[in-house]
């Protein structure tokens, strides 16, 4: 017996200094690879999680993250900010230099 594929999804989140991150797009299959193509070609970092996704899915468009995924996204955010060399200022490093970039 064939296993049923699982259908693409992507979900788009924004974060607002202030605020919770919110649901800004979502999709599935086709959608969900055009939404993928949309935020690689404007440099936004990609994150593939299933059960994160699973998740996210249930929310609606407009609709903040729930509390109990404000550590896992904020964890996602920060890593994402350090890969784009963001820091913030005053920021030491674990080798002991300190940021100069704000």
């Amino acid at each position: 017996m064939k296993k049923p594929t699982a259908s693409k999804k992507a979900i788009g989140l924004k974060y607002s200094v202030g605020s919770a991150p919110e649901v800004v797009a979502k999709g599935f299959d086709s959608l969900a690879e055009q939404i993928i193509a949309i935020a690689k070609e404007h440099g936004v970092l990609i994150h593939e999680d299933d059960y994160l996704s699973d998740f996210l899915s249930r929310l609606d468009l407009g609709q903040q993250i729930p509390e109990e995924l404000y550590h896992v996204i904020a964890e996602l955010i920060a890593f994402s900010y350090v890969l784009q060399g963001k820091f913030p200022e005053n920021w030491q490093s674990p080798s002991g230099g300190v940021n100069s970039q704000a």
